[in-house]
């Protein structure tokens, strides 16, 4: 039988990969993860490269795997296809297989090297394919709810669809030389790899899912599952996901629970089924009425925003988690989206730039859905005129203010009563606490008194323009 090269992207696992079985199906295995040098650079600061280091760990933590099993992995650098042409000369390979990833970037990537080389993809960054969910049209769906009833209909997923781990994969020799993997170890509270994506999946199904509903949006609770960073590198299988979610829906005390989290899972098939079917998302808002605010040129807002200095506890704190982690919870994310670009009015493509330097688990579908949605300009949008009051969204879900203090810990002793809004504290207090507004903690950057009427006739501008163009 002829040898295959397993061509490793988003897919660094073991359990439950479509490309690995179809490549052990052809005879012996070279499995490859060459470092594309398009993924090598961070946009703002080389010190937030967070996100590709933890992905050079879960490499690492793979090769670690492969080995256990008989075979070693081939790291390689440099473009693809020159990559991949070298690899199938040196190996004796005739096919090669891989997951197929969703983003504009990658599918002409692979589209170039179909073109050229023996390259077969297999599904499995989804559940299900973006192209088998359609409207009864044959559209594609714009709107999340009507598209998680059409996911719900669909087939589900069973224990028996998850393949199991190969124990013994048969290796593919090469004299094509091997790359060293950059020395950058995961970044703390994230340990990169397959066997953490598994205990942390095990832990939230035995601990978290059934109060899910009742904590994820509690800022300063370890409410959510934490698995986004090993979704986003394909550390956990999607379809094991979804499985472990519908067995709990159907289990005594945690349906309404795991119901909510399969509904996050689906959100993120749905923001990879928009930029599948619209990838001009990642440039441009999805809404064409839209696309044309007057956003502000605010150079000094925008950094105080990014280094969680607006003068707003609960924007600040979440900021600067994301400035300390590489992560920060979803309710903080919405705020924070909210207040860039209703508050300041300031174009929320900033923010997502901002993001996906940041993040661990940034990806251009969820990134550029979440921001679409916040700043009211994408599909399935929260209408422009709400505008997320920081002030009431940090009461709500922080109601004691646990997260903003360790965050912010300048108000670590402001009372529960003023720590959302430690400029109404009286001055006797704000001397006690030993804040002084301007010195100790930022004064607000904007009034909140102006924003909504601003950020209202921004967006309505821009709409009588596009209605006037049409």
């Amino acid at each position: 039988m002829s040898g295959a090269l397993w061509w490793i992207r988003r897919d660094l696992r073991l359990v439950d990969n479509p490309a690995l079985a179809a490549a052990i199906a052809q005879g012996p295995v070279l499995p490859v993860f060459i470092l594309d040098p398009v993924f090598a650079t961070p946009r703002y600061d080389p010190a937030s490269s967070r996100r590709y280091a933890f992905m050079v760990a879960g490499v690492r933590a793979l090769a670690a795997d492969l080995q256990a099993r008989g075979v070693r992995l081939h790291v390689a650098q440099g473009r693809p296809l020159e990559v991949l042409r070298a690899l199938l000369a040196a190996s004796g390979a005739t096919t090669i297989h891989a997951m197929e990833d969703l983003s504009p970037y990658a599918r002409r990537r692979d589209a170039e090297i179909a073109a050229l080389l023996p390259l077969r993809l297999a599904p499995g960054v989804t559940v299900h394919h973006p192209a088998s969910l359609l409207t009864k049209q044959g559209k594609p769906y714009t709107v999340f709810t009507p598209f998680y009833r059409t996911w719900r209909s669909l087939p589900a997923p069973r224990p028996q669809d998850c393949i199991p781990v190969p124990k013994r994969i048969p290796g593919l020799t090469c004299a094509h030389p091997a790359a060293p993997l950059p020395a950058l170890d995961s970044p703390p509270g994230f340990p990169a790899g397959e066997a953490e994506a598994q205990r942390r999946l095990t832990r939230f199904l035995e601990a978290g899912i059934a109060r899910y509903d009742q904590q994820r949006d509690v800022l300063a609770a370890d409410g959510t599952s934490t698995l986004s960073p090993y979704f986003r590198f394909g550390m956990l299988s999607p379809r094991e996901a979804a499985v472990a979610a519908l067995s709990a829906v159907t289990a005594a005390g945690s349906a309404a629970g795991a119901e909510t989290w399969l509904k996050e899972l689906v959100w993120r098939e749905f923001y990879l089924a928009v930029l599948f079917h619209f990838p001009s998302v990642l440039k441009r808002a999805f809404n064409p009425s839209l696309r044309e605010i007057a956003w502000r040129e605010a150079p000094a807002d925008l950094a105080a925003w990014q280094q969680g200095r607006t003068g707003y506890p609960i924007v600040d704190a979440c900021m600067r988690q994301l400035l300390h982690t590489g992560w920060m919870h979803n309710r903080g994310r919405m705020i924070v989206a909210s207040f860039l670009a209703k508050d300041l009015l300031l174009d929320w493509r900033h923010g997502e730039a901002w993001f996906m330097d940041q993040l661990i688990d940034g990806d251009p579908a969820a990134n550029n859905g979440g921001w679409q949605w916040a700043s009211g300009v994408g599909t399935d949008a929260a209408p422009y005129f709400r505008i997320f009051n920081p002030v009431t969204q940090g009461e709500r879900f922080d109601p004691q203010g646990h997260f903003v203090r360790r965050w912010v810990p300048e108000l670590a002793e402001v009372p529960d009563r003023y720590i959302h809004a430690p400029w109404s504290m009286p001055a006797l207090t704000a001397s006690l606490c030993g804040v002084a507004l301007g010195r100790d903690y930022p004064a607000p950057i904007v009034d909140r008194a102006i924003v909504r009427e601003r950020t209202i006739a921004a967006y309505q501008s821009a709409k009588s323009a596009s209605r006037d163009q049409a």
